[in-house]
């Protein structure tokens, strides 16, 4: 039987545009945080999974680098890429390092310094993530333009309007300005949302993840340790995963993710979640809204509410505090900022934070079940990842 793992420790550092740090510098920024959070010391660390999507920037082989930075003592180093769920694998890949019984403390770090490269670039790169003869090469697909289809294929079947989508930059941004953490720390109102340049139609520029440089550090042991370590351990209670096909055109519709719905009932069903009613057991989300309507997509993939009803959430501020289940109160990757391979990591963080009730004031959820859940997608469900934290 596999051992529980739990995260004891944390770190974070500011995302935006880093200019002031390498990406060493930022690993080290979030690595040496969760270290002293866990109150272990570097040598203890068995295992370390980094996640880093890379290409845009100057190291390609950045884990040993970003372990000797730490004074990690030479651990088992793996770097990890899953597109834009980079964090969440590298966070399963150090689980999966202590469930085995090979090492009982790892961490799982991301990093990225996209901003190392120009715009045009970094879009290139990310447009080559899907599959690349057929759908780049061919049809110059970007990720704005992915996302954009799902948007129209989704406004079309559900007579959903562009400003019911553009609700979810809204209540990120007003989330994002209580984040010390963020990229954009000012809230938005609906009608700047839509005067915003249209990026691939509907979808507008504050509909859009910025280009983000930054860090997320996370150190899992396994319950022996983890209770020796902290009265307060957040477990790692349940994780699906799964991938979708890379050509658009062998998908069946346009109105969900569908790896990202097969990853959330894998989830719940580790977890003892009912799939049906999952916000009556859920506390807190972080959803992947790289483009305003991924959140609505995600709010049905996961079951929080019915196809074609996720935009209705948002319009009686189901998802803010107080409303049924609040999502991305750390402002998402909308206002958060988007470091492709910290992404998932940042989300654990948010996770923790959330679950030791030790958010900024104004963006605490109400946490009465102790559980808390990431969605992370990568690619437009190249890969999916549900993780269910818990502090029981």
């Amino acid at each position: 039987m596999s051992r529980r793992v739990a995260i004891v420790g944390i770190g974070l550092t500011p995302f935006g545009k880093r200019s002031d740090a390498s990406i060493s510098e930022l690993a080290f920024e979030a690595g040496r945080e969760a270290i002293r959070d866990a109150g272990v010391d570097a040598k203890d660390i068995g295992f370390l999974a980094v996640g880093n999507a890379g290409g845009w920037s100057a190291e390609a082989l950045p884990a040993v680098l970003i372990s000797e930075y730490l004074g990690l003592d030479q651990p088992g180093s793996l770097r990890v890429e899953a597109a834009c769920a980079t964090g969440s694998a590298a966070i399963k890949v150090a689980y999966d390092a202590i469930t085995s019984g090979s090492v009982d403390v790892a961490m799982a770090l991301g990093v990225e310094r996209m901003n190392e490269s120009p715009t045009p670039t970094v879009v290139e790169l990310i447009g080559r993530a899907g599959n690349y003869f057929w759908e780049f090469e061919n049809f110059g697909l970007t990720f704005p333009g992915y996302y954009a289809i799902y948007a129209t294929a989704y406004m079309d079947r559900y007579g959903a309007k562009e400003e019911d989508i553009a609700e979810v930059a809204v209540k990120n941004h007003y989330y994002g300005s209580m984040n010390p953490y963020a990229q954009f720390q000012k809230p938005v109102k609906l009608e700047e949302v839509m005067s915003s340049r249209y990026i691939a139609w509907p979808l507008k520029l504050l509909e859009c993840s910025p280009i983000t440089d930054g860090a997320a550090a996370a150190v899992l042991a396994s319950e022996e340790v983890a209770r020796k370590l902290t009265d307060s351990p957040v477990w790692i209670k349940g994780m699906g995963y799964a991938t979708g096909t890379a050509n658009l055109s062998k998908r069946a519709d346009f109105l969900g993710l569908e790896p990202a719905s097969r990853a959330a009932k894998a989830a719940y069903a580790q977890a003892g979640i009912d799939p049906s009613r999952p916000y009556k057991q859920i506390d807190v989300a972080t959803v992947h809204d790289c483009f305003s309507i991924a959140e609505i997509l995600a709010y049905e993939d996961l079951g929080f509410a019915r196809r074609g009803e996720g935009y209705m959430l948002l319009k009686e501020h189901q998802t803010h505090i107080g409303g049924l289940i609040p999502v991305n109160l750390d402002g998402g990757l909308k206002s958060k900022g988007h470091p492709i391979g910290a992404t998932g990591v940042g989300m654990a963080v948010e996770a923790v934070k959330q679950l030791r009730r030790k958010a900024e004031r104004g963006r605490q959820a109400d946490v009465k079940n102790g559980v808390a859940l990431a969605h992370n997608v990568g690619g437009t469900g190249h890969y999916a990842y549900v993780t269910v934290y818990s502090i029981d």
